[in-house]
């Protein structure tokens, strides 16, 4: 039998977070339809992960709806799967940085109405020489964990390059600088005139609605439901029980697959 994987979601007052984490998860069944997918929150929500895991039995994998290596992937995931001495458990890389999350999040830009390949001088600038083309303000939520800021830098970097090269700043809702408003306004002052911003959620809630309300240009809905954050979840999953090709060992000592 399989071991259940255990989506943790952070959780979010925003009452549209919660079904977009289980259509995200609905997803998931519909590409692995004979894995058991269950679903706990870090808070503000529920099922809480302490209560999911306590309703579960055998083995799982806890797989973070996270984007990455902040404070609840190295210390709150590996705490709650510690305190559950019944279970076999893993705890799985976050899901940043990864090319199918940038995927996701270039789509997302396309469907608010990012024009690709429209650099200085391209077929999608018909300016005076002054603006120097499309930028994109990478919204996070922030984290004092450098290890977090290093993941926002990649994917910033890797999104930059799925752009064709336009200009990826990451910002940050809280906890870290720049905020999303002041990125946008070095990027203008820089001439860059058409500011999008990508929104690095993987659901609706306070800081995602912030990022988006500083938006001179697009602004992007959060991940959600996309269909490659959903391979991405089975990947992490897989990474994770493939690691060193080894059987499940018991939550102590746990650790942490890395990306």
């Amino acid at each position: 039998m399989q071991p259940t994987l255990v989506a943790v979601a952070h959780g979010s007052r925003d009452p549209r977070a919660l079904p977009a984490v289980l259509a995200l998860l609905d997803r998931v069944r519909e590409l692995r339809p004979r894995l058991d997918v269950e679903l706990g929150h870090v808070e503000l929500n529920r099922p809480l992960l302490g209560d999911t895991l306590r309703h579960t039995s055998g083995a799982a994998v806890l797989v973070p709806l996270l984007l990455g290596r902040g404070h609840h992937v190295k210390r709150d995931l590996p705490a709650a799967a510690a305190r559950a001495t019944h279970l076999e458990t893993r705890v799985a890389a976050p899901l940043g940085p990864h090319p199918l999350l940038v995927e996701a999040l270039y789509e997302r830009l396309l469907e608010a109405g990012w024009t690709p390949g429209a650099g200085p001088g391209g077929p999608g600038n018909r300016g005076t020489g002054c603006d120097r083309g499309p930028a994109v303000v990478l919204a996070a939520a922030g984290s004092r964990d450098p290890d977090s800021a290093a993941d926002t830098r990649r994917t910033a970097a890797l999104l930059s390059e799925r752009l064709g090269g336009a200009p990826v700043v990451p910002a940050y809702a809280s906890a870290a600088a720049p905020t999303v408003p002041d990125a946008v306004r070095a990027l203008t002052a820089r001439g860059h005139h058409r500011v999008a911003v990508a929104s690095y959620f993987t659901a609706p809630g306070r800081f995602a609605a912030q990022s988006a309300a500083a938006a001179p240009g697009p602004a992007a809905a959060p991940l959600g439901d996309h269909p490659a954050l959903a391979r991405l979840v089975l990947r992490r999953y897989d990474e994770a029980l493939a690691r060193q090709q080894t059987p499940l060992t018991s939550p102590t000592p746990l650790k942490l697959a890395t990306a």
